[in-house]
């Protein structure tokens, strides 16, 4: 599929939810640019703005960098359809940021990934290490969720939203990362430190753990401190992710 294979929606939606469709569709890309796609599969999903609690989710089956703000597919919180379209979606995607949608109010946008290193981390029994600076600025803000299989079982959202409590960020065991954010700004910070410090874990313990250095308890507890103020920091780093998008990988905003 291309870009202008659907209809464009900017004159059919309002303006508050055509932004929300370019900022997802922004997600998207962003994902397949930084190689953290998995062909068709995870999700990135964001809530319409307005009373009726209505969400936007990929059409199963487009990859991450052709996805469009036209493209993007309507659901209600059960993950039924409720716009004209050819497409549809995948309910085990669903199933998870249903969850999250529904029991956190400022979470607007959701971003699961099954990268290599994500899920590297998350298998391992420590879970994600003081090893680097990025580690440690997501202390304050990381949860963990056992892995169930197939996320089909809707009973399994309850268990999820527990383990996540107040936390912006995610490791699923054994399946991959999450990061939840009021605006798509926030959810791409979180979710680029979370793969970072991943990723840096990977590298520093691929010769074994003997030798690999934690980071001091007192600058553990500083940067923890420290790693709040990543709200700010998502504020300056969105206009220019999406600048590297239109010189790299345009039209996402159609």
């Amino acid at each position: 599929m291309a870009d202008g294979a659907v209809t464009s929606l900017k004159s059919k939606v309002s303006e508050a939810e055509w932004k929300a469709r370019v900022d997802l569709a922004a997600l998207y890309r962003l994902v397949a640019l930084h190689g953290w796609d998995d062909m068709i599969f995870t999700h990135i999903s964001a809530r319409v703005p307005g009373p009726e609690h209505h969400f936007l989710i990929n059409p199963y089956g487009w990859y991450f960098d052709e996805i469009t703000a036209s493209c993007l597919v309507k659901v209600d919180l059960d993950g039924n359809i409720v716009q004209e379209t050819d497409s549809f979606i995948n309910p085990a995607g669903f199933t998870i940021h249903s969850a999250v949608h529904a029991a956190c109010e400022e979470a607007h946008y959701v971003i699961h990934l099954h990268t290599v290193n994500g899920i590297g981390v998350a298998a391992q029994k420590d879970g994600l290490l003081p090893i680097s600076q990025n580690a440690c600025l997501l202390q304050n803000q990381l949860a963990y969720h056992g892995y169930e299989g197939l996320a089909l079982n809707h009973d399994e959202r309850e268990r999820l939203i527990a383990d996540m409590g107040d936390k912006t960020l995610m490791l699923l065991r054994n399946h991959g990362t999450l990061a939840v954010g009021k605006t798509a700004a926030e959810a791409w910070v979180g979710i680029f430190f979370l793969e970072r410090a991943c990723a840096q874990q990977v590298a520093a313990l691929s010769a074994g753990r003997d030798g690999v250095l934690m980071a001091p308890d007192a600058a553990q507890a500083v940067t923890k401190e420290q790693g709040k103020g990543i709200g700010f920091v998502s504020a300056l780093a969105w206009p220019g992710a999406l600048r590297q998008l239109d010189r790299k990988l345009p039209g996402y905003a159609a």
